[in-house]
């Protein structure tokens, strides 16, 4: 194991957090985000093998090292259980350390990452690139992978920010390191992470696509995905106010937390406490129930909006016929944005699909619970 820079920040005895950056950077990457984070978790900064004031031993480094390192971290610090976040390649060294050792990872973000990273001859091109010339040659293409042109627009102290890190990567440290991301295939061990994760991209990252965030969402038991926009590689330095909140909302809340919030949002207080008057000791577990998997974690996930929920649910309970839930759905469409008009235009379509009967019967719900909404 390498002895490995790491430093500590945030309240002892609050919940343990560690932070694993990407190629290439320091931990200054994440100063966007440590007011909010250490005043919520005992963070944990450090830097990868040739990074920042870290050695570089001799390589070949597979992302099972960098794992290793980052696993003898958490036991220097004395942290038996952490969240982890990661970006790009220490997103890849989560994924191995949720996967190898799920004791030891809470919940998990995974940013700009892929668990493959083929084809394997660029990150080796750059390497030997590196190893000639120095990390300084990569300056320029990497201003334009980490962040979008206009927010580097009048920023001048990006470049500084970018300059100063790679200057504090060593040429054999920063090579071995992309020799670990050309070799990297963690996607056999996709399923065997039980940590709750959500995977975060940027809109215009030219480093890990939408789909390529979408089939690690889809390849990693019961995550979910948020996309910020406009942003590039490093979202958390181009988006750090949502990167943050995203990252706080999925590591602070349990799906019963998220699920009381997401209900009352969605249906309304006055709803919510009506309901909880008519629970019993024959009803509490059910309620509970839909609480944490209904709202907590189907409709508090990032993939659509709420709208969008309102929409598709509106239309599936004309279908199946459930009048009853379907008034309860129609005022909450409402919350949610949709226009009378609009629900109109949902029931009249259900018609056609769903057939006239059931379109018949939602309309007249919709009289009932909304008046002049279901006038069409």
């Amino acid at each position: 194991m390498v002895h490995l820079n790491f430093r500590v920040e945030g309240p002892r005895g609050a919940p343990w957090l560690v932070l694993s950056n990407s190629l290439g950077s320091t931990s200054d990457m994440w100063s966007p985000q440590m007011p909010e984070l250490r005043s919520r978790f005992r963070v944990i900064r450090y830097e990868h093998r040739g990074h920042g004031s870290t050695p570089a031993p001799p390589g070949p480094y597979r992302i099972g090292d960098l794992g290793s390192d980052l696993l003898g971290i958490l036991d220097a610090a004395g942290a038996e259980r952490a969240h982890v976040v990661g970006l790009s390649l220490g997103g890849a060294v989560a994924m191995w350390l949720a996967a190898t050792h799920p004791e030891r990872v809470d919940r998990m973000v995974l940013a700009a990452t892929r668990a493959n990273w083929s084809p394997a001859g660029p990150w080796l091109d750059r390497a030997d690139l590196v190893r000639r010339e120095g990390t300084a040659i990569l300056a320029d293409a990497l201003m334009q992978r980490w962040f979008t042109a206009p927010f580097v627009t009048g920023r001048p102290d990006l470049s500084v920010a970018l300059n100063e890190m790679l200057a504090s990567a060593t040429p054999e440290g920063y090579a071995a390191c992309c020799e670990a991301l050309a070799e990297a295939d963690l996607r056999s061990l996709l399923p065997w992470i039980q940590a709750p994760t959500l995977v975060i991209c940027g809109d215009a990252d030219p480093v890990v696509s939408l789909r390529d965030a979408v089939e690690l969402c889809d390849s990693i038991p019961g995550s979910c995905m948020q996309s910020l926009s406009p942003a590039s590689h490093l979202l958390n330095m181009e988006q750090p106010d949502r990167f943050a909140c995203a990252v706080v909302d999925h590591l602070c809340a349990s799906a019963a937390e998220r699920g009381e919030k997401t209900r009352r949002e969605v249906l309304g207080d006055d709803h919510v406490e009506r309901a909880k008057k008519l629970d019993s000791p024959l009803s509490e577990s059910f309620s509970s129930f839909i609480t944490r998997y209904a709202w907590g974690d189907i409709w508090s996930r990032p993939g659509l909006d709420r709208r969008t929920r309102s929409f598709v649910t509106i239309a599936m309970l004309v279908a199946l016929g459930r009048s009853d839930e379907l008034g309860l759905h129609l005022v909450a469409a409402l919350r949610n944005g949709l226009t009378q008009e609009e629900i109109s235009e949902v029931l009249l379509h259900c018609a056609v699909y769903a057939g006239v009967p059931a379109a018949n019967t939602a309309f007249a719900v919709a009289r009932r619970v909304l008046g002049s909404a279901g006038e069409a």
